[in-house]
């Protein structure tokens, strides 16, 4: 648990070393994508060449040296740009390993050690060269130089890519990057751009371009019980994705976190606690959520990464499990798991912890005299958090992030007092339905968003 306040102190201070010089070298990189490496000005080529410089002692020091060279006497090939991505990923893995390795020595977790699977061969290569020439493209004229003709000529590819169901990922990854370029198009007369995120999709969609998907060994199908902790909501206009933190307990074996997630598509007219409805074919992990309860699986799929691949029709809901009890109990214990070289990112640091004890002001939680940042941009309008219910807690179940240059707190369940009862909300407790009255007055008043949208859709599709 994140309670002692030298541990908190320890993992509050300055960053490890060297994490500031590496993140200046991203920011070069970036700059550079940003203008387009077309036209590199003297200050992108001495970003690129500080680049080279910096990683020329390490085993893709010699190709990132050849790339940045060959990129700044004006040619730019795949492989450069393949060795630019992949030195951006292990500056970002350098990083997020550093912060990581803190994270776990303040909580006293000792991580699985990450074993290099199999590899799968090439698939599809003529579609993955023709991702790679938009890839290419969006790199030369850089983001500045984005317009619609350049997004719409990556629609062909995408439409491709979706057709192969080992390259949907890809697929998602670069229409969710061409669609957020369409949106700001013409970029170059945008303010502020999303260089860093735009650039870490790029990064991304260029190493799985080269040989196609890759999971660091295939899955191992695992059976046991499921202790949920809590759900962390992902709601965007076009997706809903609710990721499950759990510990999951195997025939006596120390419990190990795990991570599984459910999606759907949907429009920007679904809000609310609404959004569960389209998550209707996971009734027992909805169940399992909403009421508390854990959830025995069999032969459920787990990646290398501890990400279990949700099938509801291999689990059943158990007894009932409180998932404040089940910290307590267990969480400190916990193995959690490797992390693949792919997920190397410090934004993707998301780790469950149990903090009680705690006063606070509603924006930070103060543990004797520490304060930790809370992360209230990502409660979710689909459950009953509130600021107000942050603002009065005194325990939380949450997840621990780095972001922005500092740690921060997103509650996923909280211990609470309103009116001087004591209250315990999870971000899952709607997942069958709002418990709230005024929540459940305003859904139904709204009346159902997703049957009258699926009977219109299926109105289309039969004319």
């Amino acid at each position: 648990m994140l309670m002692l306040d030298v541990q908190l102190s320890e993992l509050l201070g300055d960053a490890p070393a060297g994490v500031g010089e590496a993140l200046d070298l991203v920011a070069g990189l970036d700059d550079a994508l940003t203008l387009g490496l077309a036209r590199l000005g003297e200050e992108p080529a001495a970003a690129l060449a500080a680049l080279a410089g910096a990683l020329a002692g390490t085993p893709i020091g010699e190709r990132v040296g050849e790339a940045v060279e060959k990129v700044s006497a004006g040619s730019v090939a795949d492989e450069h740009l393949a060795a630019l991505a992949g030195a951006r990923a292990a500056l970002f893995g350098a990083v997020h390993d550093a912060l990581l390795a803190r994270l776990d020595g303040a909580l006293g977790r000792t991580r699985a050690t990450w074993e290099a699977g199999a590899g799968k061969g090439e698939v599809a290569d003529n579609l993955l060269a023709g991702c790679r020439v938009w890839l290419r493209e969006l790199a030369i004229v850089g983001w500045r130089g984005v317009d619609h003709d350049l997004v719409s000529s990556a629609d062909q590819t995408i439409e491709a890519l979706l057709a192969v169901p080992e390259l949907r990922g890809l697929a998602v990854l670069l229409d969710g990057l061409a669609t957020e370029l369409r949106a700001s198009s013409p970029v170059a007369t945008m303010d502020r751009l999303p260089a860093r995120r735009w650039a870490d999709l790029w990064t991304r969609a260029m190493l799985l371009s080269q040989h196609g998907p890759w999971h660091g060994g295939g899955a191992d199908e695992v059976s046991g019980r499921l202790l949920v902790l809590g759900a962390d909501v992902h709601e965007h206009a076009t997706v809903v994705r609710v990721q499950v933190h759990a510990i999951l307990e195997r025939g006596g074996e120390p419990g190990r976190l795990v991570r599984t997630s459910v999606a759907a598509a949907k429009v920007d007219t679904i809000v609310g606690p609404t959004v569960w409805r389209l998550l209707g074919g996971h009734p027992v992990l909805l169940a399992a959520l909403a009421e508390h309860r854990s959830v025995d699986i069999t032969d459920m799929p787990l990646l290398p990464g501890g990400d279990l691949v949700w099938h509801d029709d291999r689990a059943r809901t158990g007894e009932e499990a409180d998932p404040f009890a089940i910290a307590r109990v267990q969480l400190a214990a916990a193995t959690p798991p490797a992390v693949t070289p792919l997920d190397r990112h410090p934004v993707r640091i998301a780790e469950p912890v149990l903090v009680e004890g705690y006063k606070s002001d509603g924006q930070t939680i103060d543990l004797g005299g520490n304060k930790v940042p809370l992360d209230l941009d990502r409660l979710p309008s689909c459950g009953p958090l509130t600021p107000a219910l942050v603002k009065a807690s005194t325990g939380c179940i949450g997840l621990v992030r780095w972001d922005g240059g500092r740690w921060s707190l997103q509650p996923l369940a909280l211990q609470s007092a309103v009116k001087k009862q004591p209250v315990t909300v999870h971000n899952g407790d709607w997942a069958l339905g709002p418990t709230d009255p005024k929540a459940a007055k305003a859904e139904t008043r709204n009346g159902d968003v997703v049957a009258v949208l699926r009977e219109r859709a299926g109105r289309l599709l039969r004319k």
